[in-house]
């Protein structure tokens, strides 16, 4: 997996980011782990600022959610005791876009995470997914990212 990532450009950060507030970053019941929304944060800082539609565009904000994505499966590999070949499936992706009321391409940019996915699990990473619009989020970044995910014990 993380070949695969590097290959296609991205690199996991060495430790997967702490939460932000009151909250674990992911929970394992039975094969399943739900990890909490991620940032498109870099290196402990937020990397993109701003609303879609105003700051962004949906091809800008793509990145951001691609960011978030890598977060994401840091997170998983801490859950997996950072055995990533554990995941057999990228079960439900929810994205969250940041943007003005007109703003109507949710779905373009949260194809930056799902596509991450596919770069980096092949087939075990098409998923369902949700993709909506609010009019903010944390720390004011433009996208936030949420998953669940199979794993083998």
């Amino acid at each position: 997996v993380e070949a695969r990532l590097s290959a296609a450009g991205f690199t996991l950060p060495a430790k997967a980011a702490p939460p932000a507030a009151n909250y674990v970053p992911f929970v394992k019941t039975g094969n399943l782990v739900f990890v909490s929304g991620q940032l498109p944060m870099k290196n402990g800082e937020i990397q993109h600022k701003g609303l879609c539609g105003v700051d962004y565009t949906a091809e800008q904000a793509y990145q951001a959610a691609e960011l978030c994505a890598v977060n994401l499966i840091a997170q998983v590999r801490e859950a997996c005791d950072g055995d990533l070949s554990r995941v057999t499936r990228v079960v439900k992706l929810g994205g969250f876009v940041a943007c003005v009321p007109d703003f109507t391409e949710h779905p373009k940019v949260i194809n930056g995470a799902s596509d991450v996915m596919a770069k980096a699990f092949g087939p075990a990473g098409q998923h369902s997914r949700a993709a909506v619009g609010c009019p903010s989020l944390p720390f004011g970044v433009p996208v936030e990212v949420e998953g669940v995910f199979e794993v083998s014990n």
